[in-house]
């Protein structure tokens, strides 16, 4: 019982060890680095480079936890762990990047250096991280770090959850056996585990027994069963949780959470919270302003081209929902004939369009009219990678014809998205392309990272501007 039970006990132990070992990693990786770059004989920083790395310690501890890097490590896969200390690292590396340019001392910096750092930094956190998990998993396979389980609760969402555990045993927890009020279902097995009995011999069962936790899957319609089941298990030590019976509902980002001190479920909500929101912010500015002067020649060539072809106006601006339904300015270069639109009405372009200039369906067919959308990424309007915004007639027409259609708003609308580089961008001249289009937007909403918005950049780089579908 001792050594099963002292990885219980000390798993709050390992999480503060890791938010001591953390900045201890930072300051090793900075030295290592610094060996490389220069020498090894002498790895005595200098004064500014001493100050970066308290800055950077500064930091990682403010950082760090807004990635959940010290919560529970019950549950999590080692990816999905490693995703995230990636991720921190980066936006910790940006932050650096945005201080060292913007007090204009970039230059007294290694930019080798630099890169030695970052690259030795999230090495030593992955090790680090995964000499922790190799030693838990190996105390599983010796017997030791599991939580005995019973499942109240044999229905439908009971079943899932069997299969989601078993199908996860990196999880650490093992089902010892189900209950459930359905006489039909008493000794049989479901899943492969037996249904002991009915939900009245839980607490007896868990009082005989070492179970460690107890998980309620009923469905939300059985509020009093589970009232009386918390009522009968008010003496045992074990954990009780609740899965909420959810899996009927159409879900995006659902997560737990809490309102004034009480538990709620989060059904549908933006990913942009917390550190995610702070990463695509610097990646939306970083990249702009590397983007924006290399492509600055081509923008005034593609501006004296409208001008001296078509009388009016070099930039086109229109209404349309930003982030939160928000009405914001989105810029393009003019590529139609000056006309008069019905008011509240708004025509799609399409291939062969009379009201489209010769220059206009090259810009249009190259996705080059969409480039001054950087501007708005500069504002903080827009990111670089989104769902595509779409005019605010055109979201009065689809909002209900198109289920979840505004819930594309959660996010900043983007110049390029996941919709785009598969092929869905132009005139959606159909509601079943509209349909298909939004299905790609909630996709890349529900996975964002920022691995995401890197590929969905590449692939619009090599593919994405010139797609048959473009008017």
């Amino acid at each position: 019982m001792f050594g099963k039970s002292i990885f219980k006990s000390y798993s709050g132990f390992i999480n503060l060890f890791s938010r001591f070992s953390d900045p201890l990693l930072v300051i090793i990786a900075a030295i290592a680095a610094y060996g490389m770059r220069f020498s090894f004989d002498n790895l005595y920083l200098p004064e500014d480079y001493r100050s970066l790395v308290l800055f950077a310690v500064f930091c990682v501890v403010l950082i760090f936890p807004l990635f959940n890097l010290y919560g529970s490590w019950r549950g999590k896969s080692l990816a999905k762990q490693a995703s995230a200390i990636v991720l921190a690292w980066a936006t910790v590396v940006m932050l650096m990047i945005v201080i060292l340019f913007g007090f204009k001392v970039s230059s007294d910096y290694s930019r080798l250096w630099l890169g030695w750092w970052t690259l030795f930094g999230v090495l030593f956190s992955l090790v680090f991280r995964m000499c922790i998990y190799g030693f838990l998993q190996y105390q599983r396979l010796k017997g030791r770090n599991f939580r005995r389980v019973v499942i109240a609760g044999a229905g439908n969402l009971g079943r899932k959850l069997i299969s989601q555990t078993v199908d996860s045993p990196w999880t650490g927890f093992k089902i010892d056996t189900l209950f459930d009020d359905n006489e039909q279902l008493r000794n049989t097995l479901v899943n492969g585990y037996k249904v002991q009995g009915d939900l009245g011999e839980v607490e007896a069962f868990v009082n005989s027994n070492h179970i460690d936790e107890v998980w309620i899957a009923l469905p939300l319609r059985a509020e009093e069963r589970v009232k009386e089941l918390l009522y009968a298990l008010r003496h045992q030590t074990v954990n009780i949780k609740l899965i909420p019976d959810i899996f009927g509902f159409s879900l995006l980002n659902h997560s737990m959470t809490e309102i004034a001190g009480l538990p709620a479920v989060s059904l549908s909500d933006t990913p942009m919270g917390g550190g995610n929101q702070l990463v695509k912010a610097l990646e939306d500015r970083l990249l702009a302003l590397l983007i924006v002067p290399l492509i600055a020649p081509l923008l005034v060539l593609i501006a004296i081209s409208v001008k001296v072809t078509s009388p009016g106006p070099i930039l086109f601006k229109q209404k349309r929902h930003g982030w939160d339904g928000r009405v914001i300015n989105v810029y393009k270069f003019r590529t139609m004939k000056l006309h008069v639109e019905e008011k509240g009405k708004v025509t799609q372009a399409s291939k062969g369009d009379s009201r489209i200039t010769p220059v206009g369906a090259f810009l249009r067919r190259t996705s080059l009219d969409e480039l001054p959308q950087f501007y708005n990424v500069l504002q903080g309007r827009m990111s670089i990678v989104g769902p595509r915004p779409h005019a605010v007639e055109h979201n009065e027409l689809y909002k209900e014809q198109v289920n979840q259609y505004m819930l594309r708003h959660m996010v900043k609308p983007g110049i390029t998205g996941w919709a785009q580089v598969n092929g869905y961008r132009g005139e959606t001249d159909t509601l079943e392309k509209m349909k298909n289009r939004v299905e790609y937007d909630l996709f890349y909403i529900e996975n964002w990272s920022l691995w995401f918005d890197l590929k969905i950049i590449f692939l619009t780089v090599f593919k994405g501007f010139v797609h048959k579908n473009a008017a």
